[in-house]
């Protein structure tokens, strides 16, 4: 088997980013000169910790890294390296396309032990080897999806176990950027309130910059307000009107955190064409102003500090600034 350490030295200059499969490594990935920046993900990116500790975060929630450690965001997510000295990582990055598994719910965080371990770093060992072949061709592309597919369902596969609870789970208001945890034991009504929280969901992630009314969603899903409210408080505990602001909340920070636009431009794309209303929204759902909200994040301590400090994964709150309760990708 090959070892993380030995994946790491065999770790060559990673391909362009394109619509295949690529590799690289977390340090290859930093600046040196810089501390490292909150980015928003064009792609899909999975990490797998080959060496030291630290700490990675994800939606503004800072999770513990060690050897093993295995961490997967979406695209439109925003992570942060912890910058850490002698952390390192293999990088996986990948465009969605068809057939290619999601991530399971409520998960972004594992940590591989056993037999587990040795079957994940294996399947990324080879797709490593074969995103360095000299020659990409069509053929060598399918290949590399093919394997990203087997290493995915791999991940899916994975029991719940191996979760970070031990490092002290996060609570509903730190899940990050994630769908709510799977209700194992949905029957009957229970389970058609989650189909439709689903349904729901889906059209707010595609919508939620244009329209913040209830209404409009209900219509469009050919049910009444009052069944999106009660299909939300069964999943997430929170109204209808409740998720879609938690949503556009989310969009907000993250544009705040890592993008350099103005604030009446981040308003402006979320639907506010006036910053005054966007700035009161704003102050309502996380608790600061959009202004205040980004200046606390780039003053605030790093994240290996705020790790180290309580030994877990830390929900990043400025002193002004609240996470959101239902986060998404």
């Amino acid at each position: 088997m090959v070892q993380p350490d030995q994946l790491a030295r065999r770790m060559s200059d990673p391909d362009p980013l394109g619509p295949a499969i690529s590799a690289t490594t977390l340090s290859d990935s930093l600046t040196a000169d810089e501390p490292p920046r909150p980015r928003l993900l064009p792609h899909d990116e999975l990490l797998l910790v080959t060496a030291g500790h630290g700490s990675h975060e994800i939606d503004f929630v800072a999770y513990p890294c060690r050897p093993g450690t295995l961490l997967w965001a979406h695209a439109g997510q925003v992570v942060q390296a912890g910058g850490q000295h002698g952390l390192d990582a293999i990088v996986v990055r990948w465009t969605a396309a068809p057939g290619v598994p999601d991530r399971p719910p409520a998960r972004a965080h594992w940590q591989l032990t056993g037999e587990d371990a040795d079957a994940i770093i294996n399947e990324v060992s080879q797709l490593v080897v074969d995103s360095q072949r000299p020659q990409r061709t069509a053929l060598v592309d399918e290949l590399l999806r093919h394997e990203l597919r087997v290493l995915l369902l791999r991940i899916a596969l994975l029991p719940y176990g191996s979760s970070p609870a031990a490092l002290g789970a996060p609570t509903a208001d730190d899940r990050p950027g994630d769908e709510p945890a799977p209700a194992d034991e949905a029957t009957g009504a229970g389970s058609s309130r989650w189909d439709t929280f689903w349904r729901f969901r889906a059209e707010v992630e595609r919508d939620h910059a244009r329209s913040r009314r209830v209404e409009e969603y209900a219509e469009r899903m050919s049910c009444a307000v009052r069944t999106l409210t009660r299909a939300s408080l069964t999943v997430t505990g929170r109204t209808a009107k409740q998720v879609i602001d938690d949503r556009v909340a989310l969009q907000a920070k993250r544009l705040l955190a890592a993008t350099d636009l103005p604030v009446a431009q981040v308003g402006a794309r979320l639907g506010f064409p006036e910053p005054t209303n966007f700035g009161r929204f704003f102050q309502r759902e996380v608790g600061c102003s959009p202004g205040s909200f980004r200046a606390d994040l780039r003053e605030r301590p790093p994240v290996t500090d705020r790790v180290a400090a309580t030994g877990m994964m830390v929900a990043c709150r400025s002193p002004r600034a609240a996470t959101t309760r239902y986060e998404q990708r």
